[in-house]
């Protein structure tokens, strides 16, 4: 019974903020993200792109100031992100919900902003088909298919017939594989071997004989952390695949400025990578970002595609309230953000009015040595890749 009441008191508190169309003279975003814990490398890029874009524009919009209230939800602990989600919304009266580092954190808060007609802005979490948890939701980072996709069909046209995939064994893992392996084999490719890994401690050794003994002409890997990329690819050099002609392919945040290419050295050499976002890409947006970000965040690490798609995040909601002259609903805010066009750092970005998630470049990465330091260099840019 104590349950049912808290859950009714909830919901109606729930309603009684939904639409309603906020006179204060303060916007205020939500961010629901891992703060700390081992997903941090998600959350914290979001607070250093948050900062980023309210250093170069200031915190005001249409005559309303800014405010940022962060809650930290571990990035697993979906009791937490609810708990959060109900507290911005009842308590603190926020007009955005951001951030959602993992999967399971969005879906959590998907029917909670619903309910209370609040947006939600996705910046990390990469699972296909999320949005459609939610009207009020939408996505300005990627989708595992976004990446996966288009890179098996730049393989096999890139004179790479020969293909072994080794990916963790989860749900995104082989999701990872299966569209990387379908649109590489209708290319013309063939795969020569799978494995899948323990998601804990995984041990690369073994499977990294395996597939030396292939003799593929290259090898495309997926795990969820920048861990797994070291482990992998000081596994992957040690074992002599790069000296024997193999490629190593994979998506973009295995090969990580930092810590990746720092931990690794030159043996991160020829690494080719997918991803949206590389710090190298050479555009007036990013040049500025680039600017902005040293200012506001010195000492940290540099930037990722996680801090530029909270950086974007803060780009869409400013223009939202400018649109709105400053009187914000849930669904006049998704009216505007749905369709919304902007130029970005990584290039030109849309929001599908169809399932309102990211249109966006994709960029084909190889680790190369620039005046003395490893880079990500874009070799190829896949154009206004759908999301799905």
């Amino acid at each position: 019974m104590k349950t049912f009441a808290l859950t009714t008191v909830v919901a109606a508190c729930l309603q009684l903020a939904a639409g309603h169309a906020v006179a204060q003279d303060t916007i205020r975003i939500g961010v629901i993200a891992a703060l700390t814990g081992p997903f941090a490398n998600t959350g914290k890029p979001f607070e250093d792109g948050i900062k980023t874009y309210m250093q170069q524009y200031g915190d005001k919009v249409a005559g309303k100031k800014i405010e940022i209230i962060y809650r930290d939800d571990g990035g697993t602990k979906v009791d937490e992100s609810k708990r959060a989600a109900q507290e911005l919304i009842t308590r603190d009266k926020v007009n955005f919900l951001v951030g959602f580092s993992l999967t399971p954190s969005a879906m959590a808060v998907a029917p909670i902003a619903t309910q209370a007609k609040i947006p939600m802005i996705v910046m990390n979490a990469v699972t296909n088909g999320i949005t459609a948890k939610s009207p009020y939701m939408l996505r300005t980072s990627m989708t595992m298919h976004q990446m996966t996709g288009p890179f098996g069909s730049w393989t096999a046209q890139n004179k790479i017939g020969k293909v072994y995939t080794l990916v963790s064994d989860y749900s995104t893992g082989l999701d990872a594989e299966a569209r990387f392996n379908k649109t590489f084999t209708a290319g013309g490719g063939k795969l020569v071997g799978s494995a899948r890994v323990p998601l804990a401690n995984p041990d690369y050794s073994p499977f990294i004989q395996r597939i030396k003994d292939e003799k593929p002409d290259a090898l495309f890997f997926f795990a969820p952390g920048v861990e797994d990329g070291i482990g992998l690819l000081k596994a992957f050099s040690d074992k002599g695949l790069d000296k024997a002609g193999i490629k190593f392919l994979g998506v973009g945040d295995m090969t990580s400025e930092n810590p990746t290419l720092e931990a690794l050295g030159d043996r991160a050499l020829g690494a080719v990578t997918v991803l949206n976002y590389a710090p190298t890409l050479d555009n007036d947006a990013n040049k500025a970002f680039l600017k902005a970000y040293a200012v506001a965040n010195p000492g940290r690490p540099p930037a990722t595609f996680v801090t530029v798609a909270a950086y974007d995040t803060m780009g869409m909601i400013y223009e939202t309230v400018r649109q709105l002259n400053g009187t914000v609903t849930g669904e006049q805010a998704m009216k505007v953000l749905t369709g919304m066009k902007r130029e970005s750092p990584r290039g030109p970005i849309s929001i599908d009015p169809a399932t309102r998630d990211i249109v966006q470049n994709m960029y084909i990465r190889e680790v190369k040595k620039v005046n003395g330091k490893l880079v990500n260099e874009p070799i190829a840019v896949l154009r206004d890749v759908s999301p799905n």
